[in-house]
C-alpha cells in the first residue's frame, strides 16, 4: 500500500481539523500505538493481493483499510505540524 499526499483540498479541510486539536491530543495521536492483528489482517490482504487471490469482498476491505491508513497518516503529519508551532505547556 503506497501512502501519497493529499490533494490541496483534503490538505486545508484536514488543516482545520488540526486547529482543534490541543497538544496532549496532537501527541497522543502522533503516538498511535500499533495494532498486531490488524498488522496480520494487512500483511494477509498483502500476501493475497500479491499472489493475485484476494475475493471482490477482500479487494474492497483492503481497499478501505489503505484510505482509512492514509487519513491516519495524513492527521499524524498535521498533529506534528501543530506541536512544532504550539507553545509548550
Amino acid at each position: 500500500m503506497s501512502t501519497q499526499q493529499p490533494s490541496d483540498f483534503v490538505g486545508r479541510l484536514l488543516d482545520t481539523v488540526a486547529e482543534c486539536l490541543t497538544p496532549d491530543v496532537a501527541r497522543a495521536l502522533v503516538n498511535l500505538p500499533s495494532q498486531p492483528d490488524v498488522q496480520a489482517q494487512i500483511d494477509e490482504f498483502a500476501e493475497k493481493s500479491t499472489a493475485g487471490v484476494l475475493t471482490p469482498a477482500e479487494q474492497a476491505e483492503y481497499r478501505d483499510i489503505a484510505h482509512a491508513l492514509d487519513l491516519i497518516n495524513i492527521l499524524q503529519e498535521k498533529a506534528r505540524e501543530r506541536l512544532a508551532t504550539t507553545a509548550p505547556e
